[in-house]
């Protein structure tokens, strides 16, 4: 994949921890406050108060690092700007602002650093399930359980990486061929896919969650493919793609099957599998 320095990696990564769960405080402070302000963006999809306070929470501890910034609700760049930039750092402040407003847990704080189209780095953090997955290249995947409970200012990388699970961390003992799928945008071509995969493998599982979670689900082995067939930003994708593939686990175009790739000229990500 990329040839990051490792130790900048690591430091990289120790940072982000923290950072994710701060802005996952910051969008529980919101949802527990019992009333916030929505909007609709251009795009018809949905802005609250909660994705604001974590934008600007991740994007004051990132910008230190003098590395460019990405993020769904920050000033978006251009192609003619973003074409020269060789890393960055890719942002969801509060990915599954859906399943936040509809009051499920399915929602968390995406970050990833990209590396020559490609993430290298990823911490997806789910507050209201206060589980936190992170990854990175040559360091691996690990899902770290009740994450906000944690001082992690005061470890090192290593520290935190003890008190976590490295991923695949489930065995498959047996289970029936499982997928996950979107909550929230489960339409016919993915319907299709579902009976295509009955068809060839018997019967299946299926489990229904929002947001990157459906990424960790597979890293963890706990589902063995993720489809997507509809729209999706980059953004949206990013963190959850690193933590999949430093479990084990492809990340691919669909039905092409090569790379998903990262700060192309359009920002929205073509069909993908997600596959153990």
């Amino acid at each position: 994949m990329a040839n990051q320095d490792d130790k900048s990696i690591s430091s990289l990564l120790l940072q982000s921890i923290p950072v994710a769960i701060e802005a996952g405080n910051a969008i529980m402070k919101v949802r527990l406050s019992g009333s916030f302000r929505m909007l609709t963006k251009e795009d018809n999809s949905p802005l609250t108060e909660a994705d604001e306070a974590s934008h600007r929470l991740i994007c004051m501890a990132l910008e230190s690092y003098g590395v460019p910034i990405l993020s769904e609700e920050g000033k978006l760049k251009s192609y003619e700007q973003r074409k020269t930039w060789k890393e960055f750092w890719l942002v969801d402040p509060l990915d599954g602002t859906r399943e936040f407003i509809k009051g499920n847990g399915d929602f968390t704080v995406n970050i990833a650093l990209i590396y020559n189209t490609l993430p290298i780095l990823g911490v997806v953090y789910a507050p209201a399930l206060d589980i936190m997955y992170f990854a990175a290249e040559n360091i691996g995947s690990y899902r770290l359980k009740l994450a906000g409970t944690h001082d992690l200012g005061i470890f090192d990388l290593e520290e935190i990486i003890s008190r976590s699970e490295k991923l695949p961390c489930r065995k498959n003992r047996g289970r029936k061929n499982t997928l996950v799928v979107s909550r929230s945008h489960l339409n016919d071509d993915t319907k299709n896919y579902i009976q295509k995969i009955k068809r060839e493998s018997g019967n299946i599982n299926i489990l229904y969650r929002g947001s990157a979670i459906k990424f960790c689900l597979v890293a963890e082995n706990s589902a063995d493919i993720y489809p997507r067939f509809g729209p999706t930003s980059e953004w949206d994708t990013a963190a959850g793609h690193a933590v999949a593939i430093n479990a084990g686990c492809t990340v691919t175009q669909y039905p092409s099957g090569s790379n998903l790739l990262y700060n192309k000229p359009d920002l929205i990500n073509p069909w993908f599998i997600v596959s153990r």
